[in-house]
């Protein structure tokens, strides 16, 4: 069942049965429940008698196969590192579970959609995320989609659309997710926590899904400690600062809590950001509690610092996952933050 903010958008898509595109691009942030809007419309397109509001029967034989997770005309194309069941890995098992759909998986996918639908009706294929391709994945992908086997629809569900090849896009159908009605996150948050971290929900961008991810593994704990440890920024030296963060991503309460270094960058540019938006003249989107404090620290501070700053962040976003020293990419980071915000009426 999808969530209650993507109704409208479900609706829309369903009523396009007749005209059904070969492939679509569910494209939106994060943590807002895509996937699962994904597998409600490959149950959809499998169900051989869906209801008036779109949804599968969950009682055809088509529904059955799919409950039992056996179902033969529905694929997925997801990283080996994000696969919960035992299966034909593609890679060497002394060798961590990769991180990317590899280009093995798309030939074997070719193979299967070779062979006519076991029941006689559309196949779906589920590509989760399509950026996780590098360019030779990405071009056998795309001469799939250009053309594509009969009676058989791709899902592509992104979280950074852009990242895809142009060609790729050009394909696909897509369908953009807004960010969730912030009373409706809320309401869920509750009902599915028991309570509503407003803290959690803005550091996430307004995701109730990552915020009860966050808030399941003490992510209260962890924004605090990054709060305290950014705050004193011009007060402690940003390298003895980076040697503490570099130990902390390395501690078992971080690896249990999935805190990891890509999190922490994506934690200090939207720090960044937050700043960056008051000198602007805005409010704190990803901080709101902070934003005394964001105030104090942009009194006076240089716009064109602040955004060299902020851009920088974001260059440094883009290659946290390559096979870099951590300790020296943080490093790197607090160094422009401090240098930033040590300006003359910029002192965090």
């Amino acid at each position: 069942m999808i969530h209650s903010w993507h109704t409208a958008l479900w609706h829309r898509l369903v009523a396009t049965d007749e005209r059904r595109a070969h492939a679509i691009l569910l494209a939106g942030l994060p943590g807002q429940g895509k996937r699962v809007f994904a597998e409600a419309y490959a149950a959809h397109v499998l169900c051989a008698a869906p209801g008036a509001d779109g949804f599968a029967c969950g009682e055809c034989t088509g529904c059955r196969l799919r409950l039992s997770g056996n179902h033969p005309d529905l694929r997925r194309l997801i990283p080996e590192a994000d696969q919960t069941e035992p299966i034909e890995t593609t890679s060497s098992s002394k060798t961590k579970p990769s991180t990317q759909i590899v280009i093995e998986q798309v030939r074997q996918l070719r193979e299967q959609l070779t062979v006519t639908g076991h029941q006689s009706g559309d196949r779906v294929v589920i590509i989760d995320p399509p950026e996780a391709m590098n360019g030779n994945t990405a071009n056998a992908l795309l001469k799939l989609l250009e053309e594509p086997p009969e009676h058989t629809v791709f899902v592509l569900v992104s979280s950074a659309p852009r990242r895809l090849l142009p060609t790729i896009r050009s394909r696909c159908q897509q369908w953009d997710f807004g960010r969730p009605d912030a009373d409706a996150a809320k309401a869920w948050l509750k009902d599915t926590m028991g309570s509503t971290d407003t803290q959690l929900l803005a550091l996430t961008g307004g995701m109730p899904l990552a915020a009860a991810q966050l808030a399941e593994n003490d992510g209260a704990a962890m924004r605090q400690r990054f709060v305290d440890d950014v705050s004193r920024i011009g007060r402690k030296d940003p390298l003895m600062l980076a040697g503490d963060w570099d130990a902390w991503l390395r501690s078992k309460e971080a690896v249990a809590a999935d805190f990891d270094l890509p999190r922490l960058a994506d934690w200090m540019l939207r720090w960044v950001w937050d700043l960056s938006s008051t000198v602007l003249g805005g409010q704190a989107r990803y901080f709101p509690d902070c934003q005394a404090q964001f105030d104090r620290c942009s009194a006076g501070a240089d716009r064109a610092v602040m955004l060299d700053c902020y851009n920088a962040m974001v260059q440094i976003r883009r290659v946290i996952k390559h096979p870099l020293n951590a300790r020296l990419l943080i490093e790197d980071m607090l160094l422009r933050y401090a240098r930033a915000v040590s300006r003359p009426g910029g002192r965090s």
